[in-house]
């Protein structure tokens, strides 16, 4: 892991503080609400950017992101969070990160809740893809696993890394709606040992009470990360990316009327 990381360091030098399938799922319906929506919420890496020191950055985040989603519809059993060091939040009910167990976790959660899929990863990131635990998972690998959990259905998939673009040529569809963090070739920030959130993840947080759906939601994070990096002066600017399928906009499922605000 340790050469892994190293490597992301060097690739990501402005990150800085500031088995195969069963029978697929029935086809579901795209709209609605998202009490039928299966998902998995994933903090990927728990070092802070060009060290190795510990942070709590990307567990803040996979934590209040999951509360955030089910507080707009998304319900608390359909929803799977993952984290590097599940044993430091006993009260959670986390499993570890590992590529093949998270998808396998939607998976399994998308033949009980017959909507659609949300993926939300956070973590440190290169033009080669995001980190999980031990692993770099790259765009096909993740193309390849989502289409095994959630063919057929509507899925929203929202990445938090630097040069988390990389991701959108492989994932988009007609059914897709995908967010992240950055462009293929700029880095992301807020991912140092002192930060709360990554600058990305925090605007997700904050927006997510007053989105009225994820393109809502798209346009609101794509105006907070940018006036964010305009008063800390953060440069190159990270430029979040935004893809969704022409089937997704059409039937875009809104958020239920917000029911509480993630701590």
């Amino acid at each position: 892991m340790m050469r892994v990381r190293r490597l992301i360091c060097a690739l990501a030098a402005l990150c800085l503080t500031g088995a195969a399938p069963t029978q697929p799922p029935a086809a579901p319906q795209a709209s609605g609400n998202l009490g039928g929506w299966a998902a998995i919420v994933a903090s990927g890496d728990d070092h802070a950017s060009h060290s190795d020191t510990l942070t709590e950055t990307f567990d803040n985040a996979r934590r209040d992101v999951a509360a955030g989603f089910e507080a707009r519809g998304v319900a608390a059993g359909n929803v799977t969070q993952f984290s590097l060091r599940p044993e430091r939040y006993p009260g959670q009910r986390l499993q570890k990160s590992d590529i093949e167990p998270i998808f396998e976790a939607l998976r399994d959660a998308a033949t009980r809740a017959q909507g659609g899929c949300l993926i939300y990863f956070t973590s440190h990131g290169s033009p080669r893809g995001i980190v999980v635990g031990d692993d770099l998972l790259p765009p096909k690998r993740m193309a390849q696993l989502t289409d095994r959990a959630c063919a057929g259905r509507p899925t929203a998939v929202i990445l938090s890394a630097c040069f988390s673009g990389v991701f959108v040529p492989r994932l988009r569809g007609p059914d897709r709606f995908i967010l992240t963090a950055a462009k293929s070739n700029r880095s992301s920030f807020g991912c140092g040992e002192s930060d709360k959130y990554p600058f990305f993840d925090g605007c997700v947080i904050e927006n997510l009470p007053a989105s009225s759906d994820f393109i809502d939601l798209a346009a609101r994070v794509q105006g907070c990360v940018a006036r964010r990096e305009d008063e800390q002066g953060m440069r190159p600017r990270s430029e979040p990316q935004l893809f969704v399928g022409a089937d997704f906009r059409a039937a875009a499922p809104p958020f239920a009327p917000p029911s509480a605000r993630p701590p």
